[in-house]
């Protein structure tokens, strides 16, 4: 699925530039433990999240993410979006809860994919 078609069916708010909106989203991980993240997320999957400091950045860049969708109307810190600005991140707010951007996915029809 591709992340523009996201974006436009969930309304997300957009907080960073020159990111690729037109890649493919594998799966979906939902994790606020960053170890966690890294150890079970996937290339390809967007991650939701309620982190909003520099470090989810770090782990998308690691992991390969296709985005981060930070949830429940938080704010990423300004720092965090010039990271992800460097590292060409796309990093969306929401204010939706993790359980209802991750069923809304489900329902588009965006399935956990094998690792």
């Amino acid at each position: 699925m591709k992340l523009s078609r996201i974006i436009e069916e969930l309304g997300l708010q957009l907080r960073t530039e020159s990111c690729d909106l037109d890649c493919e989203v594998r799966g979906c991980y939902i994790g606020d433990i960053l170890s966690d993240v890294m150890a079970n997320s996937a290339e390809g999957y967007i991650w939701l999240t309620i982190h909003v400091h520099p470090n989810i950045t770090a782990v998308a860049e690691f992991k390969g993410l296709s985005g981060v969708i930070v949830v429940n109307g938080r704010v990423p810190e300004p720092e965090t979006l010039k990271k992800a600005e460097e590292h060409k991140i796309p990093i969306f707010t929401t204010g939706l809860s993790s359980y209802e951007i991750a069923g809304r996915l489900y329902l588009m029809g965006l399935k956990r994919a094998a690792k």
